[in-house]
């Protein structure tokens, strides 16, 4: 099967500085997927991480290597080969903790693959140098590795939790509080929009390419059963002839299994594209709410001017009326005071009469 990816996760790329020693150089500007490969053939486990084209490591395993835990979310490991030192920084201390788990089962895997080489090496009496195509490292295409962006450094927390749901606050008692609220909330849907979207365009694709690695899988296994069918008619009972059918028999069977495993494969992604259309339909009924709420904080700044304006009138008015009663009182003590000059005037006009 040649070399196969055996476990991948995502993290910060870091080397040493070649100069200081000390310095960190980051060799990614995002989070990328670093990924064990094994290389049947050869027996050889590597840790590769691809940025875009480039290969950013290409480290070969071997029994002497350490991975050391310098933080809560940072690792890192010499390579000699190389002359460099790697660094990872993860999204979470967990992520850390299984990729130095990884990392101490494939290096014993090494060692004991090393050990096995040489047990037979010394039992067939034909000892050889291990030569330098065996260090030779197979091309990696970054169609190998995938995953999702997350943004880490070296110094800082490393954290990728996202947000998850709408928190709830009161009604504003502004205008301008709803908008701003409902301008964040917008915001948020773009985002989920944005992830959503980038989700589906990649299960998409990965939907196509294992449909095309099915009906090869397909072809290839009636090929074969073609060719045994030949091979009974015409080698009939012969040894050869039986060993060539087991052969192709247990490479049937293989790829039966294999696609029964990409079969599988497809109805989760199957699943997964109907969870992404759910949380689309969630999105979309957020937006129309939040149309709704925009129309009818439109409404309410409109009545707002209304009863704003009709508030100052109301305020002139009551000036006005003041300004009116004011005279009218004015006027109504002098002729109170006028009725009673005459009042006096006509009392001693009657004092008059009477003496």
């Amino acid at each position: 099967m040649g070399e196969q990816p055996i476990f991948s996760s995502r993290a910060h790329v870091f080397q040493i500085d070649p100069s200081t020693k000390k310095n960190w150089v980051p060799t990614s500007k995002h989070a990328v997927t670093v990924s064990y490969f094994y290389d049947s053939t050869r027996t050889v486990y590597r840790i590769i991480s691809l940025d875009g084209s480039k290969a950013i490591i290409n480290s070969t395993i071997t029994p002497n290597m350490t991975f050391t835990k310098t933080s809560h979310k940072f690792g890192q490991w010499a390579d000699s080969r190389a002359n460099t030192v790697y660094g990872l920084g993860f999204s979470s201390e967990a992520h850390l903790s299984k990729f130095a788990d990884k990392f101490a089962e494939f290096k014993e895997a090494a060692r004991l693959a090393k050990e096995r080489s040489q047990e037979k090496m010394e039992l067939t009496s034909s000892p050889s140098q291990e030569s330098a195509t065996g260090d030779l490292q197979s091309p990696v295409t970054p169609e190998n590795i995938n995953g999702t962006n997350e943004r880490v450094t070296p110094d800082a927390p490393f954290n990728t939790e996202s947000r998850a749901e709408i928190n709830a606050v009161p009604f504003p008692h502004s205008s301008s509080s709803i908008t701003k609220h409902w301008e964040a909330e917008l915001a948020a849907l773009k985002g989920n929009n944005a992830k959503l979207t980038a989700a589906l365009l990649e299960s998409t694709a990965n939907v196509k390419q294992w449909k095309q690695q099915l009906a090869a899988y397909q072809d290839e296994a009636e090929r074969l059963h073609r060719r045994v069918t030949e091979l009974e008619c015409v080698s009939g009972q012969t040894a050869g002839a039986k060993t060539q059918k087991t052969e192709l028999n247990q490479t049937i069977e293989e790829l039966e299994a294999e696609l029964k495993a990409r079969e599988e494969e497809l109805e989760n992604l199957k699943q997964e594209v109907e969870k992404a259309s759910q949380l689309q339909t969630q999105k979309d009924s957020l937006a129309q709410k939040l149309q709704e709420t925009e129309r009818r904080n439109v409404e309410l700044e409109s009545q707002l001017l209304d009863l704003e304006q009709r508030l100052e009138n109301s305020e002139l008015e009551s000036h006005s009326f003041r300004k009116s009663l004011r005279s009218l009182l004015q006027l109504l003590d002098g002729k109170i005071f006028e009725l009673s000059e005459l009042r006096d005037s006509l009392a001693k006009l009657m004092e008059e009469d009477s003496s």
